[in-house]
């Protein structure tokens, strides 16, 4: 093992959610690997729900000309980690992302953006993506086409189908939220 974690053969992988349903082969999804773009370590979709609108309140209170928290395509809704790419061998070489890995930065950047998370790993992506999203290649909402409306029916009515939109080839169905997930 080296400074940049433990070393090994496979340099790409795919993360998912139990609660997706494809409609498509999986190897098309590998395939976005090859649309990656340089500084590309992670491939993962837009959360497509007004949840980091929610979370991110505090600091688009103080920032009210920010992206942060607002709806495609122009602002920045945060990730959805249902269906995510890693590049492992990019994440491995990317001074930027291991800096992000330090405990230290994160504290730094969840003070920057007022920021306290209940989402995990999606909260950690979301954040960095906010300052980072050079480090992410943005799925098409298509590869993981979110199911849940909570947030529709708890104070966000009003905006909520700007996030929920998605015109694209559904090829993964995410029944995110315990939603029912459509049968063929």
């Amino acid at each position: 093992m080296d400074d940049r974690g433990p070393t090994c053969d496979i340099s790409r992988i795919i993360q998912l959610d139990l609660d997706l349903k494809f409609k498509t082969n999986i190897r098309e999804l590998f395939e976005e690997f090859d649309n990656f773009l340089q500084n590309s370590v992670i491939g993962i979709a837009n959360e497509m729900q007004p949840v980091y609108r929610h979370t991110f309140w505090q600091y688009r209170r103080e920032n009210p000309n920010t992206k942060v928290g607002d709806p495609p395509p122009d602002g920045m809704p945060g990730f959805n980690s249902g269906v995510m790419l890693l590049n492992l061998e990019a994440m491995r070489q990317s001074k930027l992302y291991n800096q992000l890995l330090d405990p230290n930065i994160v504290q730094q950047l969840a003070e920057k953006y007022r920021f306290k998370g209940h989402l995990g790993d999606q909260d950690f992506f979301s954040m960095i993506g906010m300052e980072h999203s050079e480090l992410f290649y943005v799925l098409d909402c298509g590869w993981n086409r979110q199911l849940c409306t909570w947030w529709k029916d708890h104070g966000y009515a009003d905006i909520f189908d700007e996030y929920y939109k998605c015109e694209s080839h559904i090829k993964i169905f995410h029944g995110n939220c315990n939603t029912p997930i459509p049968e063929d």
